[in-house]
């Protein structure tokens, strides 16, 4: 299920006339959600729960369990239900909680209906990550190893890479790196709880659980109308052959003249994986053990199979080793490359303070990271959202740059890493620093956040309701005659003026300077607007003019909006007009 929206089709049941506005409600904001219909409430159940990827049942929770019971086959493949009361108080995950995404359903149903999401995920209750959360397959003794976590007794992690996985408490202790999983005898079967991240083929008891990462792409040559059958036995075999498991298939890749192969494309969405393809040009350009002047006649290029499993999605063979030569048959060529384990680095925008301004896509971030790093008074605002076992790195102000520096390191060392700052982290924040060090060997998440700005311009009105500039009066790194300029320009330019940084004991001279300027090319009577602490405690909104305001009464924590020679006080809240003709 992709928990960032609803499930592609969701079968809304119900037996009464609360229960059916209660569906009525989720259907007009959902437009996949239909009300399911049937001879009785019992069949529209199991019609919704054959045709539909979830549901969503206004019935008594004991009444869902009887009629579902005999339906249910595999939690894999089961759609996701939850239970809403009459009342709508609750919102029950009741199936399919991970696997089929009903804890994130009942959370969405219960914002929806302002219900009481239930969730009662072993995991999900103390703030475990669940694996089967992971968004990679997991195979094995899962429930057991899960219940291990959860219950303090000792796992073994046990990784083939250093892969970027979540945090994961203290419990699970991390072994030096093994590149051969399975055939070390340190490693025997039986041996204490283990988790496993591995592509190879282990075997598995009732201790060992084994996460796939995706590190493997399959390189797939093949001439014109070969048979799927074909290219994915043989996929099948050189995988088998090579101790591999298809479950690690990142990709399939191959050259641009067979993107629309259909043998090809039957075969990746078989194993539910995407193909990637490349033009024959930039197939060329890989080195390979094995290439072909034959080939190379026939597409451009020397190499298809091998060539393409190197470059894999991303263009960069150099992280690739190959681990299976071409290997063909009358109709199709395979080749396998791994990809090394590259470090992820989020870069995670906070919001103003409050938490009911913190996205989702933040909390998500900051729960998938096994480092954390920032400024320590905006680390206390999420601790209480990090996993248990997450790594935080926190330093005081002045350290930017060594911050920035720190998360870039921890991902190029392999790991989950959030660095995080205020507002949006890249206006004024941490993202510009750290992505001047963040090179290709890590991959790079961006999450945005609620500025400063927006934050006090909702508090002020709409001053930002037509072109707007801002302005930091810092000048720690900036000279001032750079931002005196830019002042000027935002004041020639009539633009809504934003101040960040805009006054501190230190620095006690520049807004003033900067308001002199604006005043040069406005009216007096210009509304001015100081918002501190925006959604944060002692918050503080104060409006005056250009001629009015005092300096004194703004800080560091302030957000200075200056208006436009457009900008009103309406009923006290500053409004910059937009311009429409039906004003004039």
């Amino acid at each position: 299920m992709n928990h960032e929206n609803p499930p592609a089709r969701i079968g809304l049941v119900a037996a009464t006339a609360a229960g059916r506005r209660h569906a009525h409600t989720v259907a007009a904001a959902w437009p996949h959600a239909r009300l399911v219909q049937g001879e009785s409430v019992a069949d529209a159940l199991r019609t919704a729960w054959v045709e539909c990827d979830a549901v969503v049942a206004f019935l008594a929770t004991g009444a869902v369990v009887r009629i579902l019971a005999p339906l249910l086959a595999d939690k894999r493949s089961d759609p996701a239900v939850v239970v809403v009361d009459e009342a709508a108080r609750h919102a029950v995950a009741l199936l399919g909680g991970h696997a089929g995404g009903g804890n994130d359903l009942a959370e969405r149903v219960g914002a929806l209906l302002d219900a009481r999401p239930v969730i009662t995920t072993a995991t999900d209750t103390v703030g475990l990550p669940g694996l089967d959360t992971l968004g990679w397959p997991v195979q094995g003794a899962v429930a057991a190893v899960s219940r291990a976590i959860l219950d303090g007794e000792p796992v073994r992690l046990v990784a083939d890479a250093d892969w970027p996985l979540p945090a994961l408490p203290p419990n699970v202790h991390p072994q030096p790196i093994a590149t051969n999983i399975g055939a070390d005898s340190g490693d025997a079967v039986g041996v204490g709880y283990r988790l496993l991240v591995t592509d190879r083929v282990v075997p598995l008891d009732g201790r060992t659980a084994v996460l796939r990462p995706p590190s493997l792409v399959a390189g797939v040559g093949a001439s014109r109308g070969v048979p799927a059958g074909e290219v994915a036995e043989l996929l099948h075999r050189v995988l088998a052959e090579a101790g591999l498991d298809p479950a690690s298939l990142r990709c399939l890749a191959s050259a641009d003249i067979k993107a629309d192969e259909a043998g090809i494309l039957r075969t990746a969405d078989t194993l539910g994986v995407p193909l990637v393809t490349w033009p024959a040009t930039r197939l060329a350009t890989v080195d390979v053990p094995h290439p072909s002047e034959v080939v190379r006649a026939a597409v451009g290029t020397p190499s298809v199979a091998e060539a393409a499993a190197l470059l894999g999605p991303d263009g960069r063979a150099d992280d690739a080793t190959l681990l299976v030569g071409k290997t063909a048959t009358a109709m199709a060529t395979v080749a396998v490359a791994r990809h090394a384990p590259r470090g992820r680095l989020a870069v995670v925008g906070l919001g103003p303070g409050a938490a009911d301004l913190r996205t989702p896509r933040a909390v998500a971030e900051l729960r998938r990271a096994a480092v954390v790093v920032g400024l320590d008074q905006y680390l206390d605002q999420v601790r209480d959202v990090l996993r248990p076992g997450t790594r935080v790195l926190s330093s005081g102000l002045g350290a930017e740059e060594a911050r920035a520096r720190a998360a870039v390191a921890e991902a190029v060392a392999g790991r989950a890493v959030a660095l995080v700052g205020s507002g949006d982290a890249g206006v004024y924040a941490m993202a510009s620093p750290a992505l001047e060090y963040a090179d290709e060997r890590i991959d790079v998440v961006g999450v945005p956040g609620v500025t400063a700005a927006l934050a006090a311009g909702a508090l002020l009105g709409a001053p930002l309701g037509h072109d707007h500039a801002y302005v930091s009066l810092s000048d720690l790194h900036t000279p001032w005659e750079v931002i005196e300029r830019r002042v000027t320009a935002a004041a020639e330019g009539d633009f809504v003026t934003l101040f960040y940084n805009p006054r501190s004991r230190a620095r006690d001279w520049q807004l003033g300077k900067a308001l002199g300027i604006l005043a040069a090319h406005r009216p007096p009577d210009t509304p001015v607007g100081v918002v501190r602490n925006a959604s944060r405690q002692g918050e503080r909104v104060h409006l005056a003019t250009l001629t009015t305001l005092d300096p004194a009464v703004v800080d560091m924590y302030s957000v200075v909006v200056v208006g436009s020679s457009d900008t009103r006080l309406v009923a006290g809240r500053m409004v910059t007009p937009r311009g429409y003709r039906w004003r004039s």
